[in-house]
């Protein structure tokens, strides 16, 4: 992974952890259930965004070196996980 993707996709996690105990507290709080989805809504972009960034990398990195390698085996099993985690993402 390229530490410039990593660093943001880490920016982005932080973000969504602060975000999440900020959230937790303004629903232990009763604050008004539209602010609570706003921030939620932040959160789910935040993450999206984490993991696209992680996505562009792999495919740029670990498979496109496995697709480029003779073993087959290798090559089935990297496009399983992409499709398992692109199933699991548009969930």
């Amino acid at each position: 992974m390229t530490i410039n993707i990593k660093e943001k996709a880490l920016i982005n996690f932080k973000k969504a952890q602060s975000l999440l105990i900020k959230i937790a507290g303004m629903t232990q709080n009763n604050e008004y259930c539209m602010d609570i989805m706003q921030q939620n809504l932040a959160v789910i972009g935040l993450l999206r965004s984490a993991h696209e960034m992680l996505m562009e990398n792999h495919l740029n990195s670990c498979f496109k070196n496995a697709m480029s390698s003779k073993n087959e085996k290798k090559k089935k099993e990297m496009t399983n996980e992409i499709l398992k985690v692109t199933k699991l993402f548009n969930k």
